[in-house]
């Protein structure tokens, strides 16, 4: 099952990186900017830290590291603009994810205990 989780959240760091330098117009359209944003990097965020439950700070680094260092390279791209609220959305839905993850981990940790 960590392997499947592993490798979910992969995908998605992928598909993160795909859709962020893609020029804007090839951009997918689900609901509000922000909204998807922040949906995308909790997701990535929460599936990158319970992929490694031990080190789900460093999993939690590593999500708001991407989503800056994808929100900076956006001002390579002809189409695309990196902006500093873009990064908090990003960096800050990334930061809930992982949060969540580590507070499903104990959760569980918790129950199997009993």
């Amino acid at each position: 099952m960590l392997t499947l989780v592993r490798l979910m959240a992969w995908i998605v760091a992928i598909g993160l990186v795909a859709v962020t330098l893609s020029p804007l117009e090839a951009r997918p359209v689900i609901a509000s900017p922000n909204l998807e944003r922040a949906g995308a990097y909790a997701l990535f965020g929460f599936l990158l830290a319970l992929s490694y439950p031990r080190r789900w700070g460093l999993a939690l680094i590593a999500a708001v590291a991407l989503a800056g260092a994808l929100e900076a390279a956006q001002g390579l791209t002809v189409s695309r603009h990196g902006r500093v609220i873009d990064f908090l959305v990003k960096g800050g839905a990334a930061m809930i994810g992982a949060l969540a993850a580590q507070a499903l981990h104990l959760l569980l940790a918790r129950r199997a205990a009993r």
